[in-house]
């Protein structure tokens, strides 16, 4: 009896936690996917302040508000899809925090990214030349550092990438 009373209290407890990580969906062009809002700031936020403060090269911008402001219509999944890619292959990967806590945050926000990858391959993103130049000065700008230190920052700008995917869900449910 006391075990099967544990048992439901956890997993009333785990119930509880999981209604705070809802999910929203997230239009992208004719592409629909779910995102968890609420994990990725949590994660971000537990990493945010190491990112920046081991940033050097404050007067580098990989990820600048206008790149993402000006994302031409119907090039919202593409561009999306290769932000990601940028992330998960050339970011998360380069990433590395001394401290095991914020090792383990960016690992579940790197995880994160490439459940949502997984979600966008499965969209027929269609890219205009202007997204991939975007995306491509992304790139440029990110070999022009130290790869370590490139990825550093990329990681401390991700609340600009954060803030465009609240964007995208506040369309929808405003």
């Amino acid at each position: 009896m006391k075990m099967l009373f544990g048992c439901s209290l956890c997993l009333l407890l785990l119930l509880c936690c999981l209604s705070g990580l809802e999910s929203r969906t997230v239009h992208l062009d004719t592409c629909s996917v779910n995102i968890h809002i609420h994990e990725l700031r949590k994660y971000y936020s537990d990493i945010r302040s190491n990112a920046i403060t081991g940033d050097s090269e404050i007067g580098v911008k990989l990820l600048d508000k206008s790149l993402i402001k000006d994302v031409e219509e119907g090039q919202t999944c593409c561009f999306m899809r290769l932000l990601l890619r940028f992330y998960v292959e050339r970011v998360f990967s380069n990433y590395a925090s001394s401290e095991p806590q914020q090792q383990r945050c960016s690992s579940a926000l790197a995880n994160a990214f490439v459940s949502i990858r997984r979600d966008i391959h499965k969209c027929h993103c269609h890219c205009g030349e202007e997204t991939q130049r975007k995306i491509d000065s992304l790139h440029a700008e990110f070999i022009k550092l130290q790869v370590n230190q490139a990825a550093q920052k990329a990681v401390g700008e991700l609340d600009t990438l954060l803030q465009w995917l609240e964007g995208l869900v506040h369309k929808i449910h405003p």
